[in-house]
Protein backbone atom coordinates (compact mmCIF):
# COMPACT_ATOMS: atom_id res chain seq x y z
CA UNK A 1 0.00 0.00 0.00
CA UNK A 2 2.50 2.33 1.00
CA UNK A 3 4.24 2.55 -2.78
CA UNK A 4 1.21 2.67 -4.00
CA UNK A 5 0.34 6.36 -2.40
CA UNK A 6 4.07 7.52 -3.21
CA UNK A 7 3.24 6.61 -6.78
CA UNK A 8 0.30 8.76 -6.58
CA UNK A 9 1.81 11.48 -5.31
CA UNK A 10 4.07 11.41 -7.61
CA UNK A 11 2.36 11.52 -10.74
CA UNK A 12 -0.13 14.34 -9.19
CA UNK A 13 3.46 16.25 -8.58
CA UNK A 14 4.92 15.78 -11.93
CA UNK A 15 1.88 16.37 -13.70
CA UNK A 16 1.84 20.50 -12.42
CA UNK A 17 5.17 20.84 -13.89
CA UNK A 18 5.29 18.81 -17.09
CA UNK A 19 3.75 20.71 -20.20
CA UNK A 20 0.95 19.16 -22.36
CA UNK A 21 2.73 19.36 -25.93
CA UNK A 22 4.01 15.96 -27.23
CA UNK A 23 6.55 16.08 -29.37
CA UNK A 24 5.27 14.11 -32.97
CA UNK A 25 8.73 14.01 -34.56
CA UNK A 26 9.20 9.89 -35.20
CA UNK A 27 12.24 8.41 -35.07
CA UNK A 28 13.73 5.35 -37.27
CA UNK A 29 13.06 2.10 -36.11
CA UNK A 30 10.69 3.30 -33.27
CA UNK A 31 7.19 2.18 -33.39
CA UNK A 32 4.21 4.43 -32.08
CA UNK A 33 2.19 2.63 -29.54
CA UNK A 34 -1.60 4.00 -28.22
CA UNK A 35 -0.98 7.73 -26.97
CA UNK A 36 1.94 9.27 -25.50
CA UNK A 37 3.82 6.38 -25.07
CA UNK A 38 6.33 4.80 -27.63
CA UNK A 39 8.58 1.40 -27.63
CA UNK A 40 12.05 2.64 -28.21
CA UNK A 41 15.56 0.46 -28.35
CA UNK A 42 17.30 0.88 -25.19
CA UNK A 43 20.66 1.66 -27.23
CA UNK A 44 18.75 5.07 -27.82
CA UNK A 45 18.17 6.38 -24.86
CA UNK A 46 20.93 7.97 -22.03
CA UNK A 47 20.88 9.36 -18.91
CA UNK A 48 21.71 13.01 -18.27
CA UNK A 49 24.82 13.60 -16.31
CA UNK A 50 23.64 16.72 -14.74
CA UNK A 51 20.40 14.49 -12.90
CA UNK A 52 20.71 15.12 -8.98
CA UNK A 53 20.74 11.63 -7.81
CA UNK A 54 24.02 9.79 -8.59
CA UNK A 55 24.24 6.76 -6.13
CA UNK A 56 22.42 3.96 -6.84
CA UNK A 57 22.26 0.77 -4.48
CA UNK A 58 23.28 -2.08 -6.82
CA UNK A 59 21.05 -4.60 -4.41
CA UNK A 60 17.82 -2.94 -5.29
CA UNK A 61 18.93 -2.34 -9.00
CA UNK A 62 19.44 -6.33 -8.74
CA UNK A 63 16.26 -6.72 -7.10
CA UNK A 64 14.37 -4.33 -9.77
CA UNK A 65 15.78 -5.99 -12.86
CA UNK A 66 14.44 -9.91 -11.24
CA UNK A 67 11.11 -8.08 -11.36
CA UNK A 68 11.15 -6.27 -14.75
CA UNK A 69 12.31 -9.94 -16.64
CA UNK A 70 9.21 -11.27 -14.47
CA UNK A 71 6.96 -8.74 -15.09
CA UNK A 72 7.90 -5.76 -17.81
CA UNK A 73 8.56 -2.12 -16.93
CA UNK A 74 5.17 -0.88 -14.93
CA UNK A 75 6.14 3.17 -15.65
CA UNK A 76 7.58 4.18 -18.70
CA UNK A 77 10.67 6.57 -18.84
CA UNK A 78 10.17 10.37 -19.47
CA UNK A 79 12.80 11.21 -21.89
CA UNK A 80 13.72 14.14 -24.59
CA UNK A 81 14.40 13.86 -27.86
CA UNK A 82 18.58 14.71 -28.77
CA UNK A 83 19.67 14.59 -32.20
CA UNK A 84 20.34 10.77 -31.88
CA UNK A 85 19.17 9.71 -28.75
CA UNK A 86 16.54 10.32 -26.06
CA UNK A 87 17.85 11.72 -22.90
CA UNK A 88 16.31 10.38 -19.78
CA UNK A 89 14.51 13.06 -17.46
CA UNK A 90 13.25 11.02 -14.99
CA UNK A 91 13.18 6.82 -15.12
CA UNK A 92 17.26 6.54 -14.85
CA UNK A 93 16.83 3.80 -12.35
CA UNK A 94 14.53 1.52 -14.73
CA UNK A 95 16.62 2.08 -17.20
CA UNK A 96 19.67 1.06 -15.21
CA UNK A 97 17.74 -1.73 -14.01
CA UNK A 98 16.40 -3.02 -17.72
CA UNK A 99 20.46 -3.06 -19.08
CA UNK A 100 20.39 -5.42 -16.22
CA UNK A 101 17.72 -7.66 -17.07
CA UNK A 102 18.69 -7.46 -20.76
CA UNK A 103 16.19 -5.74 -22.26
CA UNK A 104 16.56 -4.48 -26.13
CA UNK A 105 13.60 -2.22 -25.95
CA UNK A 106 12.18 -0.10 -23.34
CA UNK A 107 8.72 1.83 -23.10
CA UNK A 108 9.11 5.65 -22.84
CA UNK A 109 7.11 9.00 -22.88
CA UNK A 110 8.54 12.04 -25.08
CA UNK A 111 8.39 15.74 -23.51
CA UNK A 112 9.96 19.07 -24.82
CA UNK A 113 11.00 20.60 -21.23
CA UNK A 114 13.19 23.57 -20.16
CA UNK A 115 16.33 22.77 -18.30
CA UNK A 116 14.23 24.69 -15.14
CA UNK A 117 11.48 22.19 -15.54
CA UNK A 118 13.43 18.98 -16.19
CA UNK A 119 15.91 19.34 -12.93
CA UNK A 120 12.44 20.50 -11.11
CA UNK A 121 10.87 17.05 -12.38
CA UNK A 122 13.75 15.29 -11.80
CA UNK A 123 14.35 16.55 -8.08
CA UNK A 124 10.78 15.89 -7.29
CA UNK A 125 10.64 12.70 -8.92
CA UNK A 126 13.33 11.35 -6.86
CA UNK A 127 12.21 12.94 -3.64
CA UNK A 128 8.80 11.51 -3.76
CA UNK A 129 10.26 8.09 -4.71
CA UNK A 130 12.51 8.33 -1.52
CA UNK A 131 15.24 7.51 -3.73
CA UNK A 132 18.13 10.50 -3.04
CA UNK A 133 19.95 11.06 0.05
CA UNK A 134 20.11 13.99 2.09
CA UNK A 135 23.08 15.44 0.38
CA UNK A 136 21.70 15.28 -3.20
CA UNK A 137 18.84 16.38 -1.94
CA UNK A 138 20.44 19.31 -0.70
CA UNK A 139 22.72 20.08 -3.54
CA UNK A 140 19.51 19.62 -5.86
CA UNK A 141 17.67 22.61 -3.80
CA UNK A 142 20.97 24.48 -4.08
CA UNK A 143 21.20 23.85 -8.16
CA UNK A 144 17.76 25.09 -8.40
CA UNK A 145 18.19 27.97 -6.02
CA UNK A 146 21.60 29.19 -7.83
CA UNK A 147 20.75 28.48 -11.43
CA UNK A 148 17.60 29.39 -11.91
CA UNK A 149 17.27 32.69 -9.40
CA UNK A 150 14.86 30.79 -6.99
CA UNK A 151 14.17 31.92 -3.59
CA UNK A 152 13.56 29.18 -0.78
CA UNK A 153 10.07 30.28 -0.68
CA UNK A 154 9.57 29.44 -4.20
CA UNK A 155 11.63 26.43 -4.14
CA UNK A 156 9.80 25.18 -1.39
CA UNK A 157 6.25 26.01 -3.34
CA UNK A 158 7.20 23.52 -6.31
CA UNK A 159 8.91 20.91 -4.13
CA UNK A 160 5.92 20.70 -1.86
CA UNK A 161 8.21 21.23 1.41
CA UNK A 162 8.43 23.87 4.13
CA UNK A 163 10.95 26.92 4.25
CA UNK A 164 12.17 25.44 7.46
CA UNK A 165 12.56 21.87 5.56
CA UNK A 166 14.36 23.59 2.89
CA UNK A 167 16.73 25.23 4.77
CA UNK A 168 17.46 22.68 7.43
CA UNK A 169 18.45 20.89 4.00
CA UNK A 170 20.60 23.32 2.90
CA UNK A 171 22.88 23.73 5.96
CA UNK A 172 24.02 20.18 5.54
CA UNK A 173 25.75 21.56 2.88
CA UNK A 174 28.47 23.74 5.53
CA UNK A 175 29.15 20.49 6.52
CA UNK A 176 33.08 19.29 6.10
CA UNK A 177 33.10 17.17 3.14
CA UNK A 178 34.01 13.79 5.04
CA UNK A 179 31.03 14.53 7.02
CA UNK A 180 28.61 14.43 4.22
CA UNK A 181 30.15 11.64 3.41
CA UNK A 182 29.38 9.91 6.48
CA UNK A 183 25.66 10.74 5.64
CA UNK A 184 25.75 9.22 2.27
CA UNK A 185 27.09 5.93 3.39
CA UNK A 186 24.04 6.49 6.51
CA UNK A 187 27.00 6.16 9.24
CA UNK A 188 25.29 9.22 10.76
CA UNK A 189 21.74 10.42 10.39
CA UNK A 190 20.74 14.15 9.56
CA UNK A 191 19.90 14.92 13.13
CA UNK A 192 23.61 14.07 14.03
CA UNK A 193 24.80 15.94 11.11
CA UNK A 194 22.65 19.30 12.02
CA UNK A 195 23.97 19.34 15.76
CA UNK A 196 27.95 18.62 14.75
CA UNK A 197 27.14 21.77 12.29
CA UNK A 198 27.98 24.00 15.63
CA UNK A 199 31.49 22.71 15.42
CA UNK A 200 32.73 24.99 12.98
CA UNK A 201 36.55 23.75 13.29
CA UNK A 202 36.35 21.23 10.23
CA UNK A 203 39.02 18.69 11.51
CA UNK A 204 37.13 18.67 15.03
CA UNK A 205 33.76 18.34 13.52
CA UNK A 206 34.87 15.18 11.20
CA UNK A 207 36.47 13.68 14.35
CA UNK A 208 33.42 14.38 16.82
CA UNK A 209 31.63 12.67 13.82
CA UNK A 210 33.51 9.84 13.65
CA UNK A 211 33.22 9.35 17.61
CA UNK A 212 29.50 9.87 17.16
CA UNK A 213 29.49 7.08 14.55
CA UNK A 214 31.88 4.72 16.85
CA UNK A 215 29.99 5.15 20.22
CA UNK A 216 26.68 5.07 18.53
CA UNK A 217 25.19 8.43 20.42
CA UNK A 218 21.68 9.43 19.98
CA UNK A 219 21.29 13.15 18.26
CA UNK A 220 20.50 14.30 21.83
CA UNK A 221 23.19 12.94 22.91
CA UNK A 222 25.30 14.48 20.51
CA UNK A 223 23.54 17.99 21.13
CA UNK A 224 24.29 17.77 24.59
CA UNK A 225 28.11 16.99 24.23
CA UNK A 226 28.46 19.42 21.50
CA UNK A 227 26.45 22.46 23.68
CA UNK A 228 29.11 20.96 26.67
CA UNK A 229 32.46 21.28 24.05
CA UNK A 230 31.13 24.89 23.21
CA UNK A 231 30.93 26.19 26.67
CA UNK A 232 34.42 24.56 27.22
CA UNK A 233 35.52 26.46 24.22
CA UNK A 234 33.56 29.85 25.81
CA UNK A 235 34.85 29.84 29.32
CA UNK A 236 38.78 29.60 27.90
CA UNK A 237 37.76 32.37 25.65
CA UNK A 238 36.38 34.44 28.40
CA UNK A 239 39.39 33.61 30.75
CA UNK A 240 41.81 34.81 27.83
CA UNK A 241 39.76 38.22 27.51
CA UNK A 242 39.75 38.66 31.51
CA UNK A 243 43.37 38.55 31.10
CA UNK A 244 43.89 40.75 28.16
CA UNK A 245 41.71 42.97 29.59
CA UNK A 246 43.59 43.29 33.18
CA UNK A 247 46.34 43.84 30.47
CA UNK A 248 44.93 46.64 29.12
CA UNK A 249 44.04 48.34 32.18
CA UNK A 250 47.47 48.70 33.46
CA UNK A 251 48.83 50.15 29.65
CA UNK A 252 45.73 52.60 29.96
CA UNK A 253 46.93 53.85 33.43
CA UNK A 254 50.33 54.22 32.57
CA UNK A 255 49.50 56.33 29.39
CA UNK A 256 47.11 58.34 31.35
CA UNK A 257 49.96 58.92 34.03
CA UNK A 258 52.03 60.02 30.98
CA UNK A 259 49.41 62.08 28.66
CA UNK A 260 47.75 63.59 31.38
CA UNK A 261 44.66 62.67 30.61
CA UNK A 262 42.11 59.89 30.17
CA UNK A 263 42.74 56.91 28.07
CA UNK A 264 40.83 53.71 26.49
CA UNK A 265 41.96 51.10 24.69
CA UNK A 266 39.25 49.64 22.60
CA UNK A 267 40.11 45.90 21.95
CA UNK A 268 38.85 44.19 18.70
CA UNK A 269 40.56 40.45 19.26
CA UNK A 270 43.61 39.65 21.05
CA UNK A 271 46.06 41.60 18.19
CA UNK A 272 43.47 44.22 17.14
CA UNK A 273 41.87 47.41 18.14
CA UNK A 274 42.38 51.16 18.85
CA UNK A 275 43.48 53.29 21.37
CA UNK A 276 40.92 56.54 22.54
CA UNK A 277 42.90 59.84 24.19
CA UNK A 278 40.41 62.20 25.42
CA UNK A 279 41.44 66.27 25.31
CA UNK A 280 39.41 69.24 26.56
CA UNK A 281 40.53 71.97 24.72
CA UNK A 282 42.77 73.24 21.57
CA UNK A 283 45.78 73.49 23.86
CA UNK A 284 45.40 70.23 25.47
CA UNK A 285 45.31 69.03 21.87
CA UNK A 286 48.70 70.72 20.87
CA UNK A 287 50.55 69.51 24.32
CA UNK A 288 49.32 65.64 23.54
CA UNK A 289 50.61 66.49 19.66
CA UNK A 290 53.32 67.49 20.96
CA UNK A 291 54.05 64.66 23.05
CA UNK A 292 53.41 62.34 20.57
CA UNK A 293 55.74 63.48 17.63
CA UNK A 294 58.35 63.22 20.65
Amino acid sequence: MPAKKRSRALGAGLDELIPKKISSEKKENISFEKGTEIIVPLSKVEPDRKQPRKNFSEDSLQELADSIKQYGIFQPLLVQEKDDYFQIIAGERRWRAAKIAGLKEIPVIVRNLSSQEIAEVQLLENIQREDLNPIEVAEGYKELIDNYHMTQDELAERVSKSRTAITNSLRLLKLDERVRKMVVDEMITTGHARALLAITDPDKQYEFAQRVFDEKMSVREVEKAVKKLNQGKKKEREKVDSQLQALYDQIEENLKQITGTKVKIHAKDASKGKIEIEYYSKEDLDRIIGMIRK
